[in-house]
């Protein structure tokens, strides 16, 4: 497949931009404002089967991308053991290390280029530039990275009360399994109705 850089119809700025107000990056931002925002990017490349973000990383933490071209594997270590999960595949339009942009906290899980990746990066030093210069683009930048996280907490906490109900249904259930085998023979366990 050729590269959205090899034929563009738009300047790979305006490409960013136009990617960067869409539903699956920052929405809030108008095409103008993504213009100013991109101003401050930096293109990177990524090789296919490269790790560029690895999880609990504490160096370099201070940046997020956007993806202008290619796939990536988003995964999480579970816990307990030595292996991981993939939990998203993302593409372009799809933004990654918004927390670490704001707080330089460890990473929150591994990122792979699945594919050759083209990017624009938003380091946080090309952050505090565009608030000084720009300071109500850079204010509703981080508003709406804000806003984009909030959204995300809030999936993050459905999942987990959904979770939590699966887990409890299954405690019962091995409640009354248990309570079947302890009980003695013809004797019907607790919690099992006599039908």
């Amino acid at each position: 497949m050729p590269s959205i850089f090899e034929n563009p119809e738009l300047e790979p700025e305006e490409l960013a931009a136009r990617l960067l107000v869409t539903p699956t990056a920052l929405d809030d931002l108008t095409l103008s404002d993504a213009m100013k925002v991109v101003a401050y990017m930096r293109p990177q490349r990524i090789a296919a089967g490269t790790v560029f973000i690895q999880e609990g990383e504490t160096r370099r933490n201070d940046y997020m991308l956007l993806i202008l071209e290619g796939d990536i594997a988003v995964e999480s270590d579970l816990p307990g053991v030595n292996e991981s999960m993939v939990v998203n595949i993302i593409g372009p339009g799809h933004l990654i290390g918004e927390m670490g942009l704001l707080d330089g906290a460890p990473r929150s899980a591994t990122c792979t280029a699945s594919t050759d990746i083209a990017a624009a990066v938003l380091s946080r030093t090309g952050l505090m530039r565009l608030l000084k210069d720009h300071p109500r683009v850079g204010s509703k930048l981080l508003l709406a990275i804000s806003k984009r996280l909030a959204d995300r907490l809030r999936e993050t906490t459905r999942k987990l009360k959904t979770f939590a109900q699966m887990n409890k249904a299954m405690q019962q259930e091995l409640a009354v399994i248990m309570n079947n085998r302890t009980a003695g023979p013809g004797q019907p366990g607790k919690g099992v109705s006599k039908g």
